[in-house]
């Protein structure tokens, strides 16, 4: 399944999600590809990259409930900011849980724990290992991938081999070492490489 088949109440959220934030809505394209790939890669069953898809896609909608002063700022966040815009997590659970479609209970559990860590340090429930839903576990690996590659408001654009670096020093912390294993060796040829050097 892919962004142009995805359930038309999902449609609605990833166009409003366009209009709210752009850039939000380009990643979350570029994260869903990348996720597809991988869970493809993994073994995951034709239903659960389904499921997969729309939740990679949907993964950052909680970013239309968070305030324009905190979503759209050039600089770096405020501790306080910071915990806002880590509400957005919560926030996408919520508006999935709105809808109506098969798997939506799937869905909305694995964007709500697409930022926890696999040794319990992340957000918003300390989940740890096979705690986290194994949809959020390969949201989470792309989703750090495109982010460290993409100019933020608290970092600048980085080249690949950079932000493989990175990752492979946040591995122990943040991602399933299998899921990682198989993402290290297929990122090298994928289309969503990002540039060797800038």
């Amino acid at each position: 399944m892919n962004s142009k088949c995805i359930f038309i109440p999902t449609q609605a959220l990833v166009c409003a999600l366009k209009y709210r934030d752009e850039y939000t809505q380009l990643h979350s394209e570029r994260v869903a590809g990348l996720a597809l790939d991988l869970g493809q890669k993994y073994g995951l069953t034709s239903s659960e990259l389904d499921l997969l898809a729309i939740a990679a896609n949907l993964h950052d909608i909680g970013k239309i409930g968070i305030a324009d002063n905190v979503l759209l700022k050039p600089g770096r966040f405020e501790p306080s900011e910071w915990e806002e815009m880590k509400t957005h997590a919560e926030k996408s659970e919520g508006i999935i849980n709105g809808l109506d479609f098969k798997g939506k209970n799937i869905v909305a559990k694995a964007v709500r724990h697409h930022h926890e860590n696999f040794d319990g340090s992340g957000y918003p429930d300390n989940l740890t290992a096979d705690e986290i839903p194994i949809i959020s576990r390969i949201i989470s690996i792309v989703d750090n991938y495109d982010a460290l590659s993409e100019k933020r408001s608290y970092h600048t654009t980085k080249p690949h081999n950079e932000v493989i670096d990175i990752m492979l020093e946040e591995a122990p912390i943040k991602f399933d070492p299998v899921i990682f294993g198989i993402f290290i060796k297929f990122i090298e040829t994928s289309q969503y490489k990002t540039r060797t050097s800038l």
